[in-house]
């Protein structure tokens, strides 16, 4: 497990970004051989996507041999609401970058059928020759995706009610109603995110701080679902200083290579 730990949010993002550049451009992706990438919504990607559209218009890396897989998305929200999923990846990734909408998979919140949406999902994951490198981030109760605490280590994707700590973290973004945001969702499970072959994981702010320590420091737990990748043979976690405010002195020296 590597700790990357930088001075603020805009250089943690540029670092999670030059990362994922780099790992598409070493894999030489082609018309048969795809990279796959799993993605993740919320506030603390946008800086890297911001910087990987940079990187695609100057002409330093493209999407066209790139599938994606998006962690999750609300139950019933229409598509083309604001803060749907769908919309939060075309607004602020996809429709700036070349990757063939095709290739870009998003779960379906509105399927007929939502368990057979998450059993085809993890079939076309399956299909593109499994996830090269997941990135992920995390809430502030440690929960990967949707995984909400007490979710089982080994989960796949499926239908997760919404914790309360969840929603209430939602609520900005609809208004700050609280009757307005989705109580469901589809989500990928811990054990998906745990099948890719690299994970990297952004963490930053001082309120996700516990949840850096609780992924860390302490042993692997289903009350913090993020602690699962510690026993991944290749996981990242990106932060910026203000989420190792919990972290033991000797923790941030040794991962700074002081030691």
């Amino acid at each position: 497990m590597r700790l990357v730990i930088l001075d603020n949010y805009d250089l943690a993002s540029e670092w999670a970004a030059k990362y994922i550049c780099n790992r598409i451009i070493q894999f030489k992706p082609g018309q048969d051989r795809y990279f796959t990438l799993g993605l993740p919504t919320g506030s603390t990607p946008l800086g890297c996507y911001k910087k990987l559209i940079e990187y695609h218009k100057n002409g330093d890396l493209s999407f066209k041999y790139v599938k994606t897989f998006n962690m999750d998305e609300y139950v019933g929200l229409p598509r083309n609401h604001p803060e749907s999923y769908h919309s939060y990846m075309w607004n602020n990734f996809f429709k700036h970058i070349d990757i063939d909408p095709n290739n870009a998979h998003i779960l379906d919140g509105n399927a007929a059928d939502l368990q057979a949406e998450c059993d085809a999902f993890e079939k076309k994951i399956k299909e593109a020759g499994g996830i090269d490198l997941f990135v992920g981030g995390i809430g502030p109760d440690g929960h990967i995706a949707f995984n909400e605490p007490g979710s089982s280590l080994v989960s796949r994707t499926r239908l997760k009610t919404l914790a309360m700590d969840t929603i209430l973290a939602s609520a900005k973004y609809f208004d700050g109603d609280l009757s307005k945001v989705p109580t469901m969702a589809l989500t990928v499970g811990v054990g998906t995110v745990m099948d890719a072959r690299e994970v990297m994981i952004l963490i930053t702010g001082a309120h996700k701080a516990f949840a850096l320590y609780k992924a860390i420091e302490e042993g692997v737990n289903h009350m913090w679902t993020v602690s699962a990748f510690q026993q991944h043979p290749r996981t990242i976690f990106v932060c910026d200083e203000d989420a190792t405010l919990e972290l033991r002195v000797k923790t941030v020296k040794y991962f700074k290579g002081e030691h």
